[in-house]
């Protein structure tokens, strides 16, 4: 009887050591878990841009006010007989 109990105690032993430290076993799932939160959170900002993205491709086919806008804030543009005043702050000199 205590050959059989020392047997099992060793096997228990042994289970628990893989179970915790062993390949495959909680450290190793503790990791992916943390591993598969980082990666669904980058998804996640992703799938933002990406909407965003699709948002805006969106409002350049189907206006021409997104294209002005753009015209104007990026390149600058104006409409023929618009006058443009530009007011520059005494601090910026």
């Amino acid at each position: 009887m205590r050959v059989f109990s020392a047997v099992l105690l060793l096997v228990l032993s042994w289970l628990q050591y893989e179970f915790w430290s062993g390949k495959n076993g909680m450290s190793d799932y503790m990791a992916l878990k943390n591993n598969v939160a980082l990666q669904q959170k980058a998804n996640a900002e992703l799938v933002q841009r990406n909407q965003q993205m699709y948002a805006e491709i969106n409002d350049l086919h189907q206006g021409l006010e997104a294209v002005e806008e753009r015209a104007r804030h990026e390149l600058g543009m104006i409409k023929p007989g618009e006058t443009f005043f530009r007011i520059v702050s005494d601090h910026s000199l």
